[in-house]
């Protein structure tokens, strides 16, 4: 748990809770979140779906299932809190707002996890009491996030297998730190038990927070429930008739020790990990450099007829012109491996790759004939295709790793940055690194050209990023990742048969020239590193597998048509799926080992745990009517066993097939379970995590759009941020982790909601503040507490007409901010809907309680109910206890109607109620100005002695600032307002300094105010009346002074004399000449005087 905020006085915060128990028994017995679509009885079947929503209006929302390895915690109730304040708050616009929720299970991690139990009991005992005594910790590196090497691949920046894994070194211990007794652990060696165990507690946890989740939809995937089960087979044998699932060799992660591919929910880390395909050059050994061949030549085992090819791993073939040695590191141990006709020199870990892709004698069998240090090939003599040089050198590369490529390193000068400082380097020193200087001595070959750097683009970046050694790392990755995508993008050959083509052009001709010529194979290994959940260090194999084709051009063209129509909220959103749509291709359909349902052509598979989450959103609409249970052991309504589910069924119900011929289904049940998807599809929206778009959320879409009718698309995405904990990074290392369950106990349901719609609402990472939480709990219950006190004390409030300048003004700032809240909460900016209709809402009544002394009964009793409403969506128990306790409402506020305006809302009320809350706020400023002791000098007023305030209300404004107002109007228009030589002029010289900040000030204004508001010269209210309505609130506004007397003048601006607004008599104005000079409509002069 949190290891945060302490809660030393609970008292109002278990008032709270109580409450929200109380509602959320009341909820359940009500069934107040069991939606149904209208029944066929009131609605006959002949009634599309589009006539049927007008009629009925409908919102079905849905988040990614949570999987079932453990409890929800609070990045998973932050996306959940997406889902309830959308659905709470479009139940208040009268519409039917579904929200279920499943539980995922499909896949390898349980079954793992179970597994590993085994293990572990067979070794310490069934109670795990003989584990041997944990060595002492060592410190964990932070591995570097590293750069896709694939510039045009769109990533998530974080893995959350990675976000799931905890520090326990053994199972066991990662079971109790979930939690569960030692004595229980033993039970979850049997991976069904995983399914009985968690999603009770899903349901539990998640009810606690007051969710409004139709349980009766929920269920557990894989063949543990027979519908599910059956609903995926559908699924599965609807691609294939459709062509989107295919079978061949395609490349993917693989792990060998498991024996099957590693998908992204099998990973313990490198979720979104794809298969990365080099290009892999044969550089021939001419001659090699005598320590190399005295080892080779010492060795039996190997054949010297044959030829030895340094295999060096590359993303760019069509640079190979321009190479000027070859790269090895002189640490790393390099294997000479057999092929058969020849011999490859590269590491050991490079070569396994290799052995699984169809590139070597013998799958799977990758040990080396001899192995020879990288030190001892320096200076051998080499072949490198393509190169305009017949012979070159390996010479040593420091920077070379072990676990990239193959270790050897195909150098290439002109346009490899890494490249280029090495080159200079060893240049520079040769002695140093055991090279002669002629091996290094050969002219940098241009062979394209770029728009920005020209014919050389590693030298002309190399010193435009200042990069003086290859010790440089960060500069000159950013330097690698810049040449990359400048050649690609907008290089030109300028060398070689393809000179002239475009550089992404000719790419692809130069591989497959290569390739032809036995020069160079195709070779992939996995982008970074990935572990699967077994501990295997993952490989990718070239593996005859069913996958589907999200790469065909037709399907591709759907799913693109889908986003486009869709409402996502934030452009990176957009940006982030056209990334995915862009280079997703082939996807591994199954695997052999782990959770799920069968394949139905080819049995030994199972479905993989990301095909069997796309359309499951689809059969929330109709679960509740076949089953009772999670598992589907209780028959539904309808009285439907899972084995009556054919594909018949499914198409009749999810494609609107004409009719179901072999069935032995009443017809009438059939119409019931169309009804129900045809009312609630299309999806509105599903919100997810933004490290899901790469997989679930895009191949949500895709299977969407190849099952349904186009009606039935969906109809939006919401992908929020990460969540942190207190401005840090949840971790269960450091303590800095909360479970839902922790947080709704430690701060109650309602209070932990406002601070999750606090967190923020964007695609950034968002935080959850603690002491937000604890903030609300006082917010909520001192509200509570007002409302109840002054419902019973209704007496003393003042009644009749509502005429009073206060009560006027607060009435029109209720509904401004009412409608605010309404317009947040429909762009689901929560965090906004928070300001405008809690803390916004409240301040209004504060300042309304304090300036109107006696508050109007009609308006607090408005004001009670409107906040109730308003706060609903959010923290739905405590609106509740003020809806049906406090204003004696009948029915519940999850039924009631959010509210809108009451009136239309008068601006000028507005802005006068802004205006006097600006004048006492200058007048404390001025108080504090006439205190002020000045050097040497007292005081302008001495506090022990009656003052007299003075108020200096100006008719006009000043005719420089109105010259001004229509110079950055002209401007503004003309779009050159950032041009201060052209403002300068404008503005005649003896008003420069004046003007130039007046004019620096509507600047900053017009950023965040409409123009039509910033250049408006009238005042939208009469200021003498405002000041003359609130004449003693404005003159109780000075806090330290003792104000005997208060006047207000108005004058024309630039006039001697004016108006006392209260007597009519003509007054000097006072010779403050600074003060009376700075006063304008709508801000008025201040002065203090002693009498």
């Amino acid at each position: 748990m949190s290891s945060g905020l302490v809660l030393e006085n609970t008292a109002r915060r278990d008032a709270l809770i109580a409450i929200e128990k109380k509602y959320q028994k009341i909820w359940a017995e009500e069934h107040q979140f069991e939606i149904d679509a209208p029944s066929i009885e009131d609605e006959p079947i002949t009634m599309d779906s589009e006539e049927l929503h007008r009629k009925y209006p409908k919102f079905m929302a849905s988040m990614a299932y949570p999987y079932m390895n453990g409890v929800l915690h609070a990045g998973h109730c932050f996306t959940l809190s997406k889902v309830e304040f959308s659905i709470g708050f479009e139940r208040m616009n009268g519409k039917r707002a579904l929200f279920p929720l499943g539980f995922h299970c499909t896949g390898m991690p349980i079954l793992a996890c179970a597994d590993k139990l085994k293990r572990e009991a067979e070794l310490f005992g069934e109670n795990f009491d003989n584990v041997p005594a944990e060595e002492e910790d060592t410190k964990e590196e932070t591995p570097v996030e590293k750069e896709h090497e694939d510039v045009t691949k769109f990533k998530a920046k974080k893995s959350k297998a990675a976000a799931k894994k905890g520090r326990g070194k053994y199972q066991f211990e990662i079971m109790l730190q979930l939690g569960i007794p030692r004595e229980q652990i033993i039970q979850f060696a049997d991976a069904k038990y995983w399914l009985t165990y968690f999603p009770p507690l899903c349901e539990s946890d998640c009810s606690s927070l007051g969710s409004r989740i139709d349980w009766r939809r929920s269920f557990v995937t894989t063949d543990a429930n027979p519908y599910y089960d059956a609903f995926i087979k559908w699924q599965m044998n609807k691609l294939k008739a459709a062509g989107k699932i295919k079978f061949g060799e395609r490349y993917t992660i693989y792990s060998e020790k498991d024996g099957q591919a590693c998908m992204d929910h099998d990973r313990q880390s490198g979720e979104g990990v794809t298969p990365q395909e080099y290009i892999g050059v044969k550089i021939e050994a001419l001659e090699f450099a005598a320590d190399a061949a005295e080892i080779i030549d010492s060795s039996s085992a190997i054949d010297k007829s044959k030829k030895f090819y340094f295999v060096a791993a590359t993303l760019r073939p069509e640079t190979m012109y321009g190479q000027t040695c070859c790269f090895v590191s002189p640490t790393i141990k390099y294997g000479i491996f057999d092929v058969g006709d020849s011999y490859y020199i590269t590491t050991e870990r490079a070569f396994k790759n290799m052995s699984y892709q169809k590139l070597t004698p013998k799958r799977g069998f990758y040990k080396p004939v001899v192995t020879i240090p990288g030190k001892a090939f320096i200076g051998t003599r080499i072949h490198a295709p393509l190169s305009v040089y017949p012979e070159l050198r390996i010479l040593p590369m420091e920077t070379v790793i072990a676990t990239k490529g193959t270790g050897v390193v195909t150098c290439v000068p002109s346009n490899s940055p890494d490249d280029y400082i090495t080159i200079k380097d060893l240049l520079h020193k040769p002695e140093y690194y055991g090279i002669k200087p002629e091996w290094i001595d050969y002219e940098i070959v241009p062979i394209m050209r770029t728009e920005k750097y020209g014919d050389l683009t590693a030298k002309a970046i190399v010193e435009e990023k200042k990069i003086q050694s290859p010790k440089d790392k960060n500069l000159l990755a950013e330097a690698k990742k810049i040449a990359y995508k400048e050649d690609y993008y907008t290089g030109t050959m300028i060398y070689g048969p393809y000179k002239g083509e475009k550089v992404e052009v000719a790419k692809n001709k130069v591989k497959a020239d290569m390739i032809a010529a036995g020069e160079a194979f195709v070779y992939n290994e996995p982008e970074s590193l990935v572990m699967s959940r077994s501990g295997d260090d993952c490989i990718v194999s070239l593996e005859d597998q069913w996958y589907v084709d999200y790469g065909e051009e037709s399907w591709k063209k759907q799913a693109i048509e889908c986003l486009e129509g869709m409402q996502l909220y934030a452009p990176e959103v957009k940006n982030a799926f056209e990334g995915v749509l862009d280079w997703l291709k082939n996807w591994a359909v199954c695997r052999t080992y782990g959770l799920g349902t069968r394949l139905p052509w080819d049995e030994k598979y199972l479905v993989e745990s990301l095909s069997d989450s796309t359309i499951y959103q689809s059969f929330y609409t109709i679960a509740h009517l076949l089953f009772k249970d999670y598992f589907g052991k209780e028959i539904g309504p309808l009285g439907i066993t899972a084995d009556q589910m054919s594909e018949e069924v499914f198409d009749y119900i999810f494609q609107h097939q004409d009719e179901v011929k072999n069935t032995d289904i009443p017809l009438a049940s059939l119409q019931k379970l169309r009804r129900e998807f045809e009312y609630f599809y299309p999806l509105d929206v599903s919100i997810s995590g933004k490290d899901l778009i790469p997989n679930h959320l895009t191949f949500f879409i895709y299977t969407h759009v190849a099952l349904f009718p186009k009606k039935f698309w969906p109809k939006g995405i919401r992908a929020n941020g990460h969540l942190m904990l207190n401005n840090a990074k949840m971790s269960k290392s450091t303590g800095n982790f909360m479970t839902l369950e922790q947080t709704v106990e430690k701060f109650g349901a309602d209070a932990s909601r406002i601070a999750f719609a606090d967190a923020g609402d964007t695609v950034e990472d968002a935080n959850f503040d603690e002491s937000n939480a604890n903030a609300a709990i006082l917010r909520l219950f001192n509200l509570k507490e007002w409302a109840e006190e002054i419902t019973q004390d209704s007496s003393n409030l003042r009644t009749g007409e509502i005429t009073d300048f206060f009560d006027i003004a607060f009435e029109h700032e209720m509904n401004a901010l009412i409608e605010k809240t309404y317009e947040q909460y429909a762009l689901t900016n929560y965090k906004n809907a928070l300001k405008y209709g809690l803390f916004d809402f409240q301040a209004a009544r504060d300042y309304y309680r304090e300036a109107s002394g006696v508050m109007h009964k009609d308006l607090i009793a408005r004001y009670i109910e409107a906040q109730a409403l308003m706060l609903a969506p959010i923290a739905p128990h405590f609106a509740e206890y003020m809806y049906r306790e406090v204003l004696g409402k009948q029915g519940s506020v999850q039924n009631a109607k959010f509210p809108r305006a009451s009136k239309p809302i008068d601006k000028g009320a507005l802005a006068s109620l802004d205006y006097l809350r600006n004048l006492q706020r200058s007048i404390r400023e001025g108080e504090g100005q006439a205190l002020k002791k000045k050097k040497g000098k007292s005081a302008e007023v001495d506090a022990s002695k009656p003052v007299k305030l003075i108020l200096l209300i100006s008719e006009s404004f000043p005719e420089w600032q109105s010259q001004c107002v229509e110079v950055v109007r002209k401007m503004f228009a003309e779009q050159t307002l950032n041009d201060n030589k052209k403002i300068r002029e404008y503005v005649e010289p003896k008003e420069m300094k004046r003007a130039m900040p007046f004019i620096s000030l509507l600047k900053q204004r017009l950023a965040s105010e409409s123009p039509e508001h910033v250049f408006e010269r009238e005042l939208q209210f009469n200021e003498i009346d405002t000041v003359k309505a609130a004449a003693k609130n404005v003159e109780k506004a000075a806090q330290a002074l003792k104000i005997a007397e208060f006047s207000a003048i108005s004058f024309p601006y630039g006039a001697k004399t004016g108006k006392d607004i209260f007597t009519g008599e003509e007054v000097e104005i006072p010779p403050v000449t600074k003060i009376v000079e700075n006063s304008v409509p709508g801000n008025p002069g201040v002065i203090f005087q002693n009498i």
